[in-house]
């Protein structure tokens, strides 16, 4: 079976080559993001291996099916930027990595809660600059304050043992609650009152049409004066602009994203040679007491190796006609 990877990169290629392959699987590598202007070169690939920001729209799915590609294998556990409907109406099966590695995305989360408490990106360049001054680096001990996490399937259940060992207070916010977390003592509340009484707030839930600005102005007004925010989720999990006034006035006093609504035109690629033409990212990246990495959360080795696995054993599963990780519209 013919199967181009759209958005791969160098570390994909890595880890797909290092991986097991199923007979009668050829994989072809194509940098580029699947679009409209990219879909042909899906032409006469039986299955097409896509990424997050890859665009899996109506007109995009209409000329996969037409140059006959039959599966779509996801490298990603979120499929919202899949037309489900659309797929099924076209007899496009979706497959998808339901988990790879909740260590990543979770300790990810965590390096962005210590960088920004104790301001190593700004201890960092001071020091290489000859400035050993400590003005402006006071941060405060993790220990005895409160976390609130929102999500608390396999990744936030992981956030929320390692925040555990630090000694913090757990509040957690998910319809389904899990037995692991409340077992580490962690009060399920009502997403209001997880944002009144926590002092650090992690995002680690689906994007759906329920979740889609779960954190918008008024959330934002409900939490304490310089609460910590971080998003390792989705980036529609956030109103952005919302954040840019709650910032500017002190409502928020921490802000650390791995994702970002608008990414799928930035992440990913070396733009350092161009004007940044995202008014929005670009205010928010003048905040000094904002960090955004350009999801990346789910960059380890053991990650990597576990999407590569799973994707190519989805694909094989579905070519006998016995498919797992099915996605279901």
């Amino acid at each position: 079976m013919r199967t181009i990877l759209f958005s791969s990169q160098t570390y994909d290629r890595d880890s797909f080559m290092s991986a097991d392959l199923p007979a009668g699987i050829e994989l072809h590598f194509q940098p580029a993001r699947l679009s409209l202007d990219t879909v042909a070169l899906a032409e006469h690939h039986e299955v097409v291996c896509a990424f997050i920001n890859d665009d899996l729209s109506a007109p995009v799915l209409e000329r996969l099916a037409a140059g006959g590609t039959r599966l779509i294998a996801l490298r990603s556990a979120g499929y919202n930027h899949v037309d489900l409907a659309v797929a099924k109406r076209l007899g496009l099966s979706i497959v998808r990595v339901p988990a790879y590695s909740p260590h990543a995305v979770a300790e990810h989360a965590v390096a962005l809660i210590l960088a920004l408490n104790r301001r190593l990106y700004r201890a960092y360049n001071r020091t290489r600059e000859g400035d050993f001054s400590l003005h402006g680096l006071t941060g405060f001990d993790l220990v005895g304050k409160t976390v609130g996490v929102v999500g608390t399937g396999q990744i936030g259940a992981t956030f929320a043992k390692i925040m555990n060992g630090f000694g913090c207070r757990l509040l957690a916010c998910d319809p389904y609650p899990n037995p692991q977390v409340e077992a580490l003592g962690a009060r399920y509340l009502s997403l209001p009152q997880l944002l009144a009484e926590s002092q650090i707030i992690s995002l680690h839930c689906p994007l759906n049409e329920q979740s889609k600005h779960l954190i918008n102005s008024e959330a934002l007004a409900r939490m304490q004066p310089g609460a910590m925010l971080i998003n390792t989720g989705r980036g529609g999990l956030v109103d952005t602009p919302a954040l840019i006034d709650a910032l500017k006035d002190g409502q928020l006093g921490y802000l650390g994203l791995d994702v970002y609504e608008e990414e799928a035109q930035l992440f990913f690629e070396d733009r350092s040679d161009l004007p940044l033409q995202d008014d929005v990212l670009a205010r928010l990246l003048t905040f000094p007491n904002v960090i955004i990495t350009a999801h990346q959360a789910f960059l380890t080795r053991e990650a990597l190796g576990a999407i590569a696995a799973t994707t190519l054993q989805n694909i094989a599963a579905w070519a006998a006609g016995s498919p797992q990780n099915q996605v279901e519209s």
